[in-house]
């Protein structure tokens, strides 16, 4: 289900290996290419469609962060369905490389920055802040999840009901902020994924 694991969690080689397909919204069908790295594969055209139907109307006009970003493919298919900008944020500066070429040749509103996920958001929010959508899929077995949750709440990066998903390795029962709602999960292979709501206030319902 994940963009990036270590070599061991590789999925076999198939005939989408090194290409990335839009599956809905402005720049549906379009291929883009992704580079040969270890464990770097985008996110399933099948989970992403589950995704995005939980999520219904929220990618339009948003402001959207997508940290450990690999192939971006989750922030690339918000904008194609009307996300206003996407930040990307990715430590391996040739996959970066690459996801920079993919949003000029889409012509999309997408910046990518090369660097350390946690490092940035132990800094200050970004100009863009708050934003309303965050993919977050660090790299398993790293315990990168918690301390990113946490961060992304203390740091001022999060809209009021933003919506946040994480996907982490199976085992892993993440702990998140107490103002996050689970509002849907679902597990596949080695992957579970749950998608959480922030509350604006302790009274707000999902």
């Amino acid at each position: 289900m994940t963009r990036r694991r270590a070599p061991s969690h590789r999925r076999p080689a198939s005939k989408a290996a090194g290409r990335l397909r839009i599956i809905g919204g402005e720049f549906r069908r379009r291929l883009l290419p992704v580079l040969d790295r270890p464990g770097l594969r985008p996110t399933p055209d099948r989970v992403r469609e589950t995704l995005f139907n939980w999520l219904a109307g929220a990618p339009p006009g948003a402001q959207v962060l997508d940290l450990y970003a690999g192939t971006g493919a989750l922030g690339l298919e918000a904008l194609s369905r009307g996300a206003r900008q996407a930040h990307f944020v990715e430590g391996d500066a040739a996959v970066a490389s690459t996801l920079r070429s993919n949003l000029a040749t889409l012509g999309a509103n997408g910046q990518v920055t090369t660097g350390d996920v946690m490092a940035l958001l132990d800094a200050p929010a970004d100009a863009a802040a708050p934003y309303a959508l965050v993919f977050l899929d660090p790299p398993f077995r790293r315990g990168l999840a918690e301390p990113s949750c946490t961060a992304l709440e203390a740091g001022g990066w999060l809209a009021e009901r933003a919506w946040i998903y994480l996907e982490t390795e199976a085992e892993l029962t993440p702990r998140v902020p107490a103002s996050w709602i689970l509002h849907r999960e679902v597990r596949a292979g080695d992957s579970h994924a749950r998608l959480y709501r922030r509350l604006s206030s302790p009274g707000d319902a999902c």
